[in-house]
This record gives structure tokens, sequence and C-alpha cells, in this order.
């Protein structure tokens, strides 16, 4: 178990949001006023934290998302509905959210990296065990638990960031950590479409588990222990009083629902994308459905590079720009040319990592304490979000076809435009 060092790191605390990065430079960045220094871009150290959270992040969406590509498999296996097939993907993201509400805190207490490791060793294990489960409600069971141990890797990789990263280079550092979500849930998907084709989801699932449990054991490995971690109580008092002075925040509960909102669109378009492809007049193979995941290699460039823009035009403007890609993308998704539906899936996955890093890295400025827990917050939204739309998209496509769907997924996206535009309403001070 990491040894929690005791820091007297004093943050900035009224940035604007258009002057946060541009005004980081000008703080000192050896130390920011602490005995221990933060990691800076260019470090053995930044390179350490990079490769550590980048492999947990990869595996954490690779055992999360793993499931995606086989639905209409694991519908034809165990005779569900899609509706029902979606279940082993949302009853995950539902445990992951709950599990976040505890697992945030508890990492405030104990510290950020016994709580990873041992996360993600379970969630392997869980996994592995998931490839030899022969009845529906055991595979939910350990879809179930699966969510419920990557909770111990979302929200805490995110507050190690902001609290060890200099705050030059958290919005650049969360974009890398982001990109490696993005090509684990490519990796996931990609794995599991490609191998169930050729031989069955179960070896393609005991494929995952191995792989998640040598990143475990690389994350043990080379992941610094924290220097500017502070140990909180976890006396029920004390969680209820952060909990409150966070949903108080002018700010960060419109960023609680921005989570809701991206989430759950992202999921239901890769939730539903797989039945409209295999059916008439396209069908396509398993193996060829699991490779269109290759779009999230787009996320791997936009979430870094939307970290960096903020330091050039602000948050709140890059999310903007970020969530309208989205929704250009979702509409192109409803011409019926295939080169077309792969062009809106590109577009769609790119503004939605760069919405997602701009929104993360913005939770971790505006916690003003209990950031672990804040950043549950956040992700305890964000997977609601996938589990309740995630589901909900299957009703929309059992009525309605894709058409329902990109109507479904294009209204989420309204609202978050609309959530961003009270975002920008705040006073600076408020908005950081």
């Amino acid at each position: 178990m990491t040894t929690p060092v005791r820091s007297a790191a004093v943050m900035p605390s009224t940035l604007a949001a258009n002057d946060d990065a541009a005004a980081a430079p000008k703080v000192k960045r050896s130390t920011l006023n602490n005995k221990l220094p933060y990691i800076e871009r260019g470090t053995p150290q930044f390179m350490r934290v990079t490769l550590a959270l980048f492999s947990a992040g990869l595996a954490t969406f690779a055992l999360l998302y793993c499931v995606q590509p086989i639905l209409p498999v694991l519908s034809q296996d165990f005779g569900v509905s899609p509706a029902e097939s979606s279940l082993s993907l949302s009853v995950s993201t539902g445990l992951l959210a709950i599990g976040l509400m505890f697992t945030g805190p508890l990492s405030d207490a104990i510290g950020r990296k016994s709580v990873m490791v041992v996360a993600l060793l379970l969630a392997a294990v869980c996994t592995l065990i998931c490839a030899f489960m022969t009845s529906w409600h055991g595979i939910l069971l350990m879809r179930a638990l699966i969510g419920l141990s990557l909770s111990g890797v979302a929200a805490v990789g995110m507050t190690y960031l902001s609290e060890e990263i200099h705050p030059s280079f958290v919005a650049f550092s969360m974009g890398l950590y982001i990109s490696g979500n993005s090509i684990g849930g490519m990796s996931g998907r990609l794995v599991t479409g490609v191998l169930t084709d050729f031989f069955s989801w179960r070896v393609s699932l005991g494929v995952i588990g191995l792989f998640a449990l040598a990143a475990a054991f690389m994350f043990w490995r080379i992941l610094p222990a924290s220097r500017h971690f502070r140990a909180s109580s976890l006396r029920p008092r004390t969680l209820l009083i952060n909990f409150k002075l966070h949903w108080h925040d002018k700010g960060l509960p419109l960023l609680f629902a921005e989570g809701f909102l991206l989430m759950g669109s992202f999921v239901t378009l890769f939730n539903y994308i797989g039945y409209r492809l295999l059916a008439d007049p396209y069908h396509l193979s398993q193996a060829i459905v699991g490779l269109l995941s290759v779009v999230y290699l787009t996320g791997s460039y936009s979430s870094p590079k939307a970290g960096a823009l903020t330091s050039r035009f602000g948050r709140g403007p890059v999310l903007l720009a970020s969530i309208v890609i989205m929704l250009i993308g979702i509409l192109i998704t409803a011409l019926p040319q295939m080169p077309a539906i792969f062009i809106g899936m590109m577009l769609f996955t790119a503004g939605f990592f760069a919405a997602h890093s701009v929104a993360s890295s913005w939770i971790g400025r505006r916690a003003r304490r209990a950031k672990g827990q804040a950043s549950s917050l956040y992700l305890f939204c964000y997977y609601v979000g996938s589990s309740v739309a995630g589901t909900l998209g299957g009703v929309f496509w059992h009525s309605f076809g894709w058409n329902g769907v990109a109507a479904f997924i294009s209204l989420m996206l309204l609202l978050a435009l609309l959530v961003v535009h009270y975002l920008k309403r705040l006073p600076e001070a408020a908005r950081l």
C-alpha cells in the first residue's frame, strides 16, 4: 500500500476558464510553494505516470466494453432480445457508477495506487471467470462484479493526475490518459469482435482477461508513489459535508449532467450500430463489425489535442466545439451509404473523447477538496448515463430502427450543448 505523503500544496482557486492554462506557466513550476515538486512534462516520472495510467485505462475499457460488439451473438446464444443483451454492458456500467460512490472516498482515505491495483486485478479475474459461465444470469453476475471492481480505477486515475501533475500539464496528461481509454475501448471491441468470428466469444473474453492481468502487473511496477496525497476521513459526516459541497457548487452539477449526456449518447451508438450493420442491407460479418472499432483511434488523437487547445481557447469553447462535432457525426450516420456511416462514427468518436477530456479535467480544477469524491460523482453520472441511455436506446431501435436511435442521441447532444451554454454564462471565477 502506498504510504500517503502529506503536502502543503496550495492550488490557485480563482483562475478563469479562459485563462487557467495560460496563467499556469506564470506559477513557479518547481514546487508551487510545496516542498515536493509536481511532475512536469518531459521528465522520466511523467513518462512513467503516462505509461502506467495509459495501460490502466487501456485495460479498464477493454474489460468494460469487450462485450459490446458481441451483443448480437449473446442475443442468439442465450435467446435474449437486443435490449436484454445490452444488459451485459449496462449492469457493468451501472455497478461501476455505484462503486464510484465508495471507491473515490476510499482512495481519499487510504491512497490512490493501492485502490487502483487491487481493482484492476479483481476485474481481470472476474473476466476470466465470465468466459466459463453457461447461464445468462451468471454472465450478468460476473459483468456486474467487473463493473464494481473497475470503479476503483475510473475515478482514482483522474484524481491521481490532478494531484501529482503540475497544473500547467494536467489537461494534457488527462488527454493522454483518456486516449488510453479510447484505445482500450477499441482493443476490447476489436479483439472480441474478430476472435468471436474465428473461435468463440468465450475465447475472446479469456484473451482480454489475460491481457488485463499483465497490464495490472505493469501498472503496479511503474506508477510512482503519490507525493501530494493527503488522507481525509471516511466518517459519514465528512463524506456528507463534501457531497453537499460538490452539489452546491455552481459548476460541478452542470459538469455531472454533461457526463451523463455524453456517455449516454456514446454508448447508445456503439450498442446498436452492430445490429444495424449485421442486418439487411449490409450483412457485414462479426469480424468486420469488430474492426469498425478502429474509429476509437480518432479519440487517441482528439483527447490530448482538446486538452492542449484549452490553453488557447478555454474549456467552454473547446467543449462546445467537441459536442457539435459529435452531433454532426451522428447525423451523418443516418445516411445509408457505408462510407458515410464510417465517417460519421469517426467524427462522433473524436468529438466524444475530446469532450470527455475537457469535462473530466474541469472537474479536477473545480473541486476545492475531496477531489476523489468529486471525480466519483462525475463518473457516477457518466456511467449512469451509459446504463440508462444504453438500455433505453434498445427501445428506439426496436420501434424506429436506426433513425430512431440517431434522433434519441441527437436529443441528448442538444441538451449537452444547453449545459455548456449555462456553464459559459457563469462568472469567470465560478467557471474556473
